[in-house]
């Protein structure tokens, strides 16, 4: 079996969502908009680029939201972003870069669940809900359709497809970022917050705008090419369309 979701058959519409960071409010609204002015179907694919927890205010309430969402639309599909690699890492589980998750953003998951910022792993994965070990558990390292690949960071330029390594996958910038590839696919990715989405067909389209730091969440429908980004502290939807080639 692949270690990485296959999408064997491409929905009506594909929806990929960028970095959301504890941003419960924003993703929220975003999901809202899908659902009640896009007519969002158990037949579309929601796709979620990582980097769910850290640095904004409610972690856990995002959790429990994504989960809520997958119960409805069971095709969504999670990837790993680096702070979930980090995360199970500093819960003793495989992962990288454990001991510098405080540093990066950590102490403001831990204490969406209650908790001092400085609680040790133990303490953590006590309280945290046994769906949401499964959740971060259950993140795909990245997805592939016959058009398109979906990963948190990037990839290697100079690594054929299927043997790229997680710390590519998870913590990869400049060298997927400033490079062309091979790979024959359009590749969507978060991990590098940019002011807007950035589009470098055939390449690369990055979807993290930085929600987080005071700009905007975002969502690409791949296959119709339309834009969702909801502002920070935003309460609508801006509705936009990939530029024209």
């Amino acid at each position: 079996m692949p270690d990485y979701k296959i999408i064997d058959t491409l929905p009506s519409r594909l929806y990929a969502i960028g970095d959301i960071h504890g941003c419960l409010d924003e993703v929220t609204c975003l999901l809202q908009h899908l659902e009640k002015s896009e007519g969002l179907t158990a037949d579309d694919i929601v796709l979620f680029i990582g980097d769910y927890i850290d640095r904004g205010a409610d972690s856990k309430g995002v959790i429990d939201l994504l989960i809520a969402f997958r119960t409805k639309y069971p095709k969504t599909i999670f990837l790993k972003g680096n702070h979930e690699d980090m995360l199970l890492s500093y819960l003793g589980q495989p992962g990288q870069m454990g001991d510098v998750w405080l540093a990066n953003g950590g102490g403001e998951t831990i204490a969406s669940y209650g908790l001092a910022k400085d609680a040790f792993p133990a303490d953590l994965a006590t309280v945290m809900p046994r769906s949401h070990h499964q959740f971060f558990q259950s993140l795909e390292r990245y997805a592939v359709s016959e058009k398109h690949v979906f990963v948190h960071a990037g990839l290697d330029p100079l690594r054929a497809l299927h043997t790229q390594v997680d710390d590519d996958l998870f913590w990869i910038r400049d060298v997927f970022i400033q490079n062309i590839h091979y790979f024959d696919r359009l590749v969507f990715f978060g991990h590098t917050p940019f002011e807007d989405i950035v589009y470098n067909k055939p390449y690369k389209v990055g979807i993290d705008t930085g929600c987080v730091f005071g700009n905007k969440l975002s969502c690409v429908e791949v296959i119709g090419e339309k834009t969702f980004q909801v502002p920070k502290n935003g309460r609508e939807v801006e509705v936009g369309e990939f530029p024209k080639e």
